[in-house]
């Protein structure tokens, strides 16, 4: 199969990424608006700090876990797709194309479209205009069966995700650049939000023993690290971009530990610092739990002072999802399995131009279709099906295919991929039962994708035989 290119083999990717634009990937996907909103959700949860620090942890580990088996996949098949390439060598090419589909129509639009929501929610800190409803659909689309509210901060949320798929259709050099350039700046702003939490004198040991009332029990877990893990989400986005890396086989496997490592750190100590500002109950009934804790520290401008800092945390997000995911949709074309437009790569720009184009259409149209905590419900629970099935595949290929050369052992094998895929199956049943619409929505997408796979598999199978 060839690395990359047309559906005429013509024009192809260019590996133009290095180990700090894979890195950046990794930490500027994941830091996004997570970290600034779902603590509440969490708390809500667990009713502790303890447990909302203890979910945090076990979220990144069980993230850690991911990155150190799917580091094994990645340097092992290098190609642009990610988990499709994984998926399709392990189990054949109809679990590939379910991974694809899932991405295009559900897992990483509706991520994008979360993202977006994430960030209009917080720029609402300075224009209050933007949660005023400017439009109602007359259809049973929205809470509890009602009608559909329109927001005018979801159609800024739009008009965002159509801007950052231009400047990634302009160039893989620019997209990648602006990707290390916000992530350098985030993590940056990130650490001074931390430090001021922490040593800026209002931080207070008892709030860590505060508490709210929550649904606890194993239930709550499962439906805190849900939360959780969509805080972490992203963290195997490098890998779409394989084949654009340098010296894939030693750089993947590296950005996806170390990026991973340094999530766990940033996440653990940002929560640290905001319960040491606020006890239990203010984290529970605060939308901006960051933007809060600042308030506190210095007042209305240190709630917009960290309200900025998010709004480039999801910015640098939005920009990395969408330069990794469109790679997804045209690998799937390029092997026949996806609209044929999907396959194509820009002459000059050396990029998929239509998929990455039409990854930010129709993640702009999810952005109408629920509050953010729908969305990233809507997110977690097919992915996490797929991250499941992506880890087996170490199982399954180091039995299948024992001939390919893997620079790169996980760590802990098999250990450490057996307990992800169980947690990943454990989280699916719960998600399941804690959130029925979200996640029945994401399985009635996915199987919408059988017949297309039945007609595309047949043209391939009728190409092959002429």
């Amino acid at each position: 199969m060839p690395e990359a290119g047309s559906t005429g083999g013509v024009h192809s990717l260019r590996r133009d990424m290095g180990i700090w634009t894979a890195v950046s990937i990794v930490v500027g996907t994941v830091i996004g608006s997570g970290i600034f909103i779902v603590p509440k959700t969490m708390i809500l949860q667990m009713g502790t700090p303890f447990w909302v620090l203890a979910v945090f942890a076990f979220g990144g580990l069980l993230s850690l876990a991911g990155a150190l088996t799917y580091a094994e996949l990645a340097a092992m098949m290098p190609e642009a797709g990610g988990e499709y390439v994984y998926l399709k060598e392990a189990y054949g090419p109809f679990f590939g194309f379910i991974y694809g589909w899932t991405q295009m129509w559900v897992a990483k639009s509706a991520s994008v479209a979360t993202l977006a929501t994430g960030f209009y929610l917080y720029l609402a800190n300075f224009v209050p205009a933007l949660e005023n409803v400017v439009a109602r659909v007359p259809l049973p689309m929205g809470e509890n069966g009602g009608p559909l509210d329109i927001r005018a901060g979801q159609l800024l949320a739009m008009a965002v995700i159509l801007g950052l798929g231009f400047v990634n259709w302009l160039g893989v050099r620019q997209g990648a650049g602006l990707q290390v350039t916000v992530t350098i700046l985030k993590v940056a702003l990130l650490g001074g939000v931390i430090g001021c939490g922490l040593f800026w004198g209002h931080a207070h040991a008892a709030n860590f023993s505060t508490s709210v009332a929550a649904r606890g029990g194993v239930a709550g877990f499962f439906a805190a690290l849900v939360a959780a893990l969509w805080a972490y989400d992203g963290w195997n986005n490098v890998g779409m971009v394989s084949g654009e890396i340098r010296n894939p086989q030693r750089n993947l496997p590296l950005s996806l530990i170390l990026g991973t490592m340094l999530v766990i750190l940033i996440y653990l100590s940002a929560n640290v610092a905001y319960f040491a500002v606020l006890p239990a109950a203010e984290v529970a009934s605060s939308n901006r739990v960051a933007a809060e804790m600042l308030r506190q520290v210095f007042g209305s401008w240190g709630a917009g002072a960290v309200s900025l800092a998010a709004m480039i945390s999801i910015f640098a997000a939005l920009n990395g999802s969408i330069l990794t995911g469109s790679r997804v949709p045209y690998a799937l074309a390029r092997d026949g399995y996806f609209f044929a437009p999907f396959a194509r790569v820009h002459p000059q720009r050396h990029v998929p131009g239509f998929s990455i184009l039409a990854l930010s259409a129709w993640s702009a149209v999810i952005v109408l279709s629920g509050r953010f905590d729908q969305l990233f419900t809507l997110v977690i629970f097919p992915s996490w099906i797929l991250y499941g099935m992506s880890a087996a595949a170490v199982l399954v290929l180091r039995r299948k295919r024992p001939d390919l050369i893997r620079p790169y052992r996980t760590l802990g094998y098999p250990v450490v991929p057996i307990v992800f895929v169980l947690v990943a199956a454990l989280l699916l049943g719960f998600t399941l039962k804690n959130s029925p619409r979200e996640s029945g929505l994401g399985l009635i997408l996915i199987a919408a994708g059988l017949p297309f796979y039945r007609n595309w598999s047949r043209k391939l199978a009728r190409s092959s035989n002429s």
